[in-house]
């Protein structure tokens, strides 16, 4: 491992931003356990952190909000102009007036109303409105014999998905999908992230004049009465929690289903490869971001005061003390959802959303294969997730028909005459994000076919 800057408490300090992280940041954890419960890392450069690896003091953390604090405007660094502006971490890492990053009176507002909203979402409701969507996707490469489920199925499913649960018109949720995909690849963050409020505003603005079944109608009408802006961030952070988390939690799934459900076998279930990747390779193995009010002794390493405390998910799971103490395999020892007052407020919507959209693609494509011109795997560099960059598979060509239509109303003498839309992934040629994308986008597409 290539650690550097000594510190006082005998830990260097470890990257975790470089592909060697990426591709084996369980060395980063071990190296920082022979240490202590926490050690130094850099997130990115010049953006030093504490990471936290051990399952008890990771507890400990987020469990103590009158000892740590999530709020940002704390960051010592950022205040004095230590941390660059443009430092990849900081829209993860900086203030924004949603309930994961504010704490007390403010945090227990915000959040009540997602909560809330949230709840009244409900296991049927979520599974009718992934499978046509799943459905979709299958049909956009079902009849090539070849597919990459990341880019192709697993990216693109929470985008199609948020813009069914927040009620999304087809005109602005084109440009919600485009925004972000391009966010999420890193093609002019800063704009597509503005892009992005500009389209929640004028979804707030329709949900206000005409309310309807969606989550954006439901933060509206709630009782906590949130300003236009504090919607916009709630939905900002609702997307932040969803796309990128459910993308990896699917993916990581079918890698370890495609490679015949690990030391299981091939009889593994879809829910028990679930659990397994949320205790080994959590889709967020590293984040909630923490400010420690005042110096905090971490079972001998200091934290100091107004410093970041990064939470490893993905090292606390895989501490020893867990085995030891017959806990390891367990799914509630497993801290991929948090713990304390920020922990995931959705997390039984995401595992129905996961296993919905494997289920779709396994009975669509039951003969579905890791291509053998996959090679070796990349995961994606960064300090936050455990993501693939590709899943390439093989299988054998279905028809279309074979997946939407199941899902497609009977169409009408216009609609039949028209063959299924192909709608290539976002950022190939033709597509948002390219100077000759059609006009009609990846969402409108959507629902010309299945009018939902």
């Amino acid at each position: 491992m290539d650690a550097h800057n000594s510190n006082a408490a005998g830990a260097a300090r470890c990257p975790m931003y470089d592909a060697d992280f990426a591709a084996a940041p369980e060395k980063v954890y071990d190296y920082i356990r022979e240490h202590g419960p926490a050690g130094p890392v850099e997130l990115a450069p010049g953006v030093e952190a504490t990471l936290v690896v051990e399952h008890e003091t990771a507890r400990r953390v987020l469990q103590s909000p009158g000892l740590f604090a999530r709020d940002g405007r704390r960051w010592t660094a950022l205040n004095e102009g230590r941390i660059p502006l443009d430092s990849p971490v900081l829209p993860m890492m900086a203030y924004r007036p949603n309930c994961l990053f504010t704490d007390g009176a403010q945090h227990l507002r915000l959040r009540k109303a997602v909560t809330e909203s949230l709840d009244r979402l409900n296991v049927a409701r979520v599974r009718r409105d992934v499978e046509p969507i799943a459905a979709y996707l299958i049909d956009q490469f079902s009849e090539l014999g070849r597919a990459d489920l990341v880019n192709h199925y697993a990216k693109l499913l929470p985008m199609l998905l948020i813009n069914k649960l927040f009620g999304c018109p087809a005109a602005i949720g084109d440009r919600v999908t485009t925004a972000m995909a391009d966010m999420f690849d890193g093609r002019d963050s800063l704009r597509a992230s503005e892009e992005l409020a500009d389209c929640f505003l004028e979804l707030i603005a329709l949900k206000r004049r005409s309310p309807a079944e969606d989550i954006t109608s439901w933060l509206v009408q709630h009782s906590a009465g949130l300003s236009d802006e504090e919607l916009k961030d709630q939905l900002v952070m609702l997307i932040g929690a969803s796309v990128e988390p459910e993308r990896n939690l699917i993916a990581n799934s079918l890698l370890l289903l495609l490679e015949r459900g690990g030391d299981d076998g091939p009889s593994m279930g879809i829910e028990d490869a679930l659990d397994r990747v949320l205790l080994n390779d959590p889709p967020i193995a590293n984040y909630a971001t923490h400010f420690p009010l005042q110096d905090v002794d971490l079972g001998g390493v200091l934290a100091p005061a107004n410093t970041p405390v990064v939470i490893s998910f993905a090292g606390a799971n895989s501490d020893p003390a867990l085995a030891e103490a017959g806990q390891a395999h367990g799914r509630s020892a497993h801290l991929a959802w948090g713990a304390g007052p920020h922990a995931c407020p959705a997390k039984s919507l995401a595992q129905v959303v996961a296993v919905t959209a494997i289920e779709q693609l396994l009975n669509a494509l039951p003969d579905i294969a890791i291509s053998e011109s996959a090679g070796e795997l990349q995961w994606r560099p960064g300090p936050f997730h455990r993501a693939l960059a590709t899943l390439p598979v093989e299988f054998a060509p279905a028809p279309a028909t074979r997946t939407a239509s199941a899902y497609r109303p009977t169409p009408t003498r216009s609609v039949a005459a028209q063959p299924v839309p192909r709608v290539p992934a976002p950022g190939t040629p033709g597509t948002a994000g390219a100077p000759d994308r059609p006009k009609k986008g990846f969402w409108s597409s959507f629902l010309e076919i299945f009018r939902v």
